[in-house]
């Protein structure tokens, strides 16, 4: 071990004026709270003609200072070890648990007696502050002293182990024990929950029980834990069997141990039963059944309890804040990232990545700026995944530029980052960018993952570039030693589809190495839509149903394909099908954000306070298209409607409302941006083409899958999308 330099402490100069006793000096140093106290008290003790006693030393080394204690115990001579051995103890359950370590460097060094009962806290000293090379020698030391078979000695090492982060080392000394207590037991299978690896805590739980060694609350409580980390159910049920089997009291720990891995694996009622029964209910266990109901789309349920809580801390506000930004509910999760701040409650770095997460997913510009402001002056900047995270949202809302710019800045990227970047010129249409950084990453020797390429061949397909899109699903195979999966092969499907390759797309679904997915059989579909491919097109939307009866956009799709073949009397069967079923096409929705407030628009939305003047300015825009040759495709209406009615369907799309809601109350040079749920139909694209050069605005719209960067009359799309 390297010479650790010792503390120095200049002792107290004994005060003459009166001589306690020993037994009032011990217990004059038992009320002692301040060093000042402790010194003088201590001066007494030196001042004294008796030798201090046992007890008097051991409460001397317990002073208010750790380092005061330390130049004590420098100063006695030849220490045995009932006196440093409880003073190791007290040293490796203090808040410096390093400082064991200038213990057990003077009695190594002056050949003092080291006894078995030492080597726990040393160990469990070293396992506190990470020290592996330290412990490693206390190992070696154990083991030339006759130790190595101590149980004590053992289960010590295993903490050492394990709070180091070396769990083979840990398993090999739990193997060779002799002798294993619950506490050996209990020490393996935490480290296997903190290490996540909860496979291999569950099958020593289990060998546990064929040793019949009774597990307690905490063992129990570990295992829970990591079954619901494991989103292990079943073993859960299991050893909530046990404990009903063994009688066990079901305490307020074990009960919200239990609460929580029923939370985690999504069975909120049991969760619910359970968390029902305790009171009171404290902030951990409350915290969990929120992140329950949000993690399995029940964010009412989860708002519920949230607002019935007594006390909140950072990790229930996170919790609750998650729960929106993952449940299509951004403005929500802002609105209570707000309310968190009015609290003065400062977010840590999970919460400002839920908050960043809701604004990409809001896909508003400004407001993005404003949190990208709070991060860098909260402390997150330097943050690598805070980083990774503001580029996915500067795409997601519309800044390519601005997602660049955190991009080039940054001191050191991972995967993550390189790959977000190439996704964010994928979805904004530039696979030129897309591929030259796709290019720059692995010239910085940073392997791409499977993720990578899926934006890679992303980017492809929504540029038509075929032939790059198949050497790059080739390099991935034979380069980059990557198995496609079924995304991979979905983008292919897209890449031909798109293309009107529709022979190779359906061979690559007949020649995949596993079945096609809901996505690809959609995938060939929406490109049998496009191309008017009608009789594969219904091929494959059958597909599509006997994987998923009510998929409500192959039922669409199929009815759209009867409705183009004028079947009237099919689509009706299918929509009279769908009624019956309760499924419903989603409603196209639109937002626009002006002056901090977002407004949304639905079809023929007439709900807007300025809804008078939208449609007026709508008739407007309308007049001024029409003299440059604009006319209304109603093609995408699929619907038996008289052609006026088709028309107005088509004009009163949600984001024709939001346009002219942005032409109304924006400045007058300003870019417009819209954020739509659903793919941009024909008419809408030629409609905002021409709006941006009829007006001379910019107008970014983010649609379903991609961007669209309106500019002079041209989409940034070139039409391919």
């Amino acid at each position: 071990m390297s010479a650790v330099p010792q503390p120095t402490i200049s002792l107290p100069t004994p005060n003459l004026n009166s001589t306690p006793t020993p037994t009032t000096l011990l217990k004059t140093l038992s009320s002692s709270h301040s060093l000042a106290h402790f010194k003088q008290v201590h001066a007494h003790i030196l001042r004294s003609t008796h030798s201090p006693s046992h007890s008097l030393i051991l409460k001397l080394l317990s002073s208010p200072s750790l380092l005061y204690s330390l130049s004590i115990f420098s100063h006695l001579p030849h220490p045995l070890p009932s006196l440093s051995t409880p003073f190791l103890r007290h040293l490796s359950r203090s808040s410096k648990p390093e400082f064991a370590f200038f213990v057990y460097q003077r009695l190594r060094n002056e050949g003092i007696p080291i006894d078995r009962f030492a080597f726990p806290p040393l160990l469990k000293a070293a396992s506190r502050v990470g020290w592996l090379a330290e412990g490693k020698e206390i190992h070696g030391f154990g083991f030339k002293s006759g130790f190595h078979s101590d149980p004590f000695v053992q289960t010590g090492l295993m903490v050492m182990y394990v709070g180091c982060g070396r769990l083979p080392e840990a398993r090999l000394v739990f193997d060779k024990m002799s002798y294993r207590d619950f506490v050996a037991w209990r020490v393996m299978i935490d480290g296997y929950c903190q290490s996540e690896l909860f496979d291999d805590a569950l099958e020593l739980f289990e060998e546990m029980k064929r040793a019949n060694i009774e597990a307690d609350k905490f063992v129990l409580s570990s295992i829970l834990s990591a079954c619901g980390r494991a989103g292990n159910l079943d073993c859960g049920k299991a050893i909530h069997d046990y404990i009903i089997q063994k009688e066990l009291v079901i305490d307020a720990h074990l009960r919200c141990a239990l609460v929580t891995m029923y939370a985690s694996c999504g069975c909120m009622d049991m969760a619910q039963q359970l968390y029902d029964q305790m009171i009171p209910k404290n902030v951990v266990v409350s915290t969990a059944i929120v992140s329950g109901y949000s993690r399995h789309g029940r964010v009412k349920d989860a708002r519920l309890i949230f607002d019935q809580m007594v006390e909140k801390d950072l990790v229930s506000w996170s919790a609750m804040i998650s729960g929106y930004a993952e449940s299509d509910q951004p403005q929500e999760a802002l609105r209570l990232f707000n309310e968190l701040q009015i609290l003065g409650i400062g977010p840590d770095q999970v919460t400002m990545l839920s908050v960043i997460s809701a604004c990409a997913n809001l896909g508003v510009l400004d407001k993005a700026k404003w949190i990208h402001v709070y991060a860098n002056k909260n402390g997150f900047g330097g943050s690598l995944r805070i980083n990774n995270a503001l580029i996915d949202m500067y795409a997601k809302c519309g800044s390519l530029e601005r997602a660049r710019n955190v991009f080039e800045k940054m001191t050191s990227r991972n995967v993550i980052s390189w790959t977000s970047m190439i996704n964010a010129f994928a979805i904004h249409g530039d696979a030129n960018n897309a591929l030259r950084y796709f290019q720059k990453m692995k010239e910085a020797c940073v392997e791409p993952n499977g993720v990578t390429f899926v934006g890679v061949l992303y980017a492809c397909s929504h540029a038509g570039l075929v032939e790059e899109g198949r050497k790059i699903f080739a390099s991935m195979i034979n380069e980059h030693n990557i198995t496609p999966k079924h995304e991979h092969y979905g983008c292919m499907v897209d890449l031909f589809g798109r293309a009107n390759l529709l022979r190779e797309a359906v061979e690559i679904v007949e020649t995949m190495p596993f079945a096609p997915n809901v996505v690809i059989w959609g995938s060939l579909m929406s490109a049998c839509q496009i191309h008017g491919e009608t009789e594969l097109g219904q091929f494959t939307a059958k597909r599509v149903l006997e994987l998923e009866p009510d998929h409500d956009g192959a039922l669409v799709l199929l009815s759209n394909i009867y409705a183009k073949e004028r079947k009237w009397k099919n689509v009706g069967d299918l929509r009279q099908l769908m009624k019956e079923r309760g499924i419903c096409k989603e409603r196209g929705c639109s937002r626009i954000e002006l002056n901090d407030e977002v407004h949304e628009f639905l079809v023929a939305d007439r709900n807007h306070k300025q809804a008078y003047e939208i449609y007026e300015k709508l008739n407007e825009v309308v007049s001024r298209l029409k003299l440059d040759g604009y006319a209304p495709d109603t093609g995408c209406v699929l619907v038996d409607l008289e052609d006026e009615e088709k028309r107005e369907v088509v004009l009163w799309h949600s984001e024709k409302l939001a346009l002219c809601y942005g032409l109304i109350n924006g400045a007058k040079d300003s870019c417009i941006r819209i954020v739509k749920n659903l793919r941009v139909c024909e008419d809408c694209h030629t409609f905002l083409k021409l709006v941006s050069k009829v007006y001379r605005r910019e107008i970014v719209v983010r649609d379903r899958t991609r961007f669209h960067h309106y500019r002079d009359g041209v989409c940034s799309c070139r039409d391919y999308w």
